[in-house]
């Protein structure tokens, strides 16, 4: 995947493919020169969807800058 494919695709694209390599390399069914193949992958691709979910925090950030009764609290991901 090359890095303007990279930069076009959506977040859930990019998490979806993210998870189907996990599973691949989980399964232990991949060489390792796959599984380095995979994981680098992989890293281009968690890049991508933090890259969506700063973008998407700075808007949030942007839309309740003008709104003093909008609080945002930080997201808590063990709920």
């Amino acid at each position: 995947m090359s890095k303007k494919d990279q930069d076009e695709i959506s977040f859930e694209q990019a998490l979806s493919e993210l998870e189907t390599l996990v599973e691949r390399m989980e399964s232990g069914e991949l060489s390792l020169e796959e599984s380095l193949g995979a994981f680098e992958k992989g890293v281009a691709l968690t890049r991508r969807c933090q890259q969506a979910l700063d973008k998407a925090e700075q808007k949030v950030r942007v839309l309740t800058a003008n709104t003093p009764e909008a609080e945002t609290e930080p997201f808590d991901s063990d709920v």
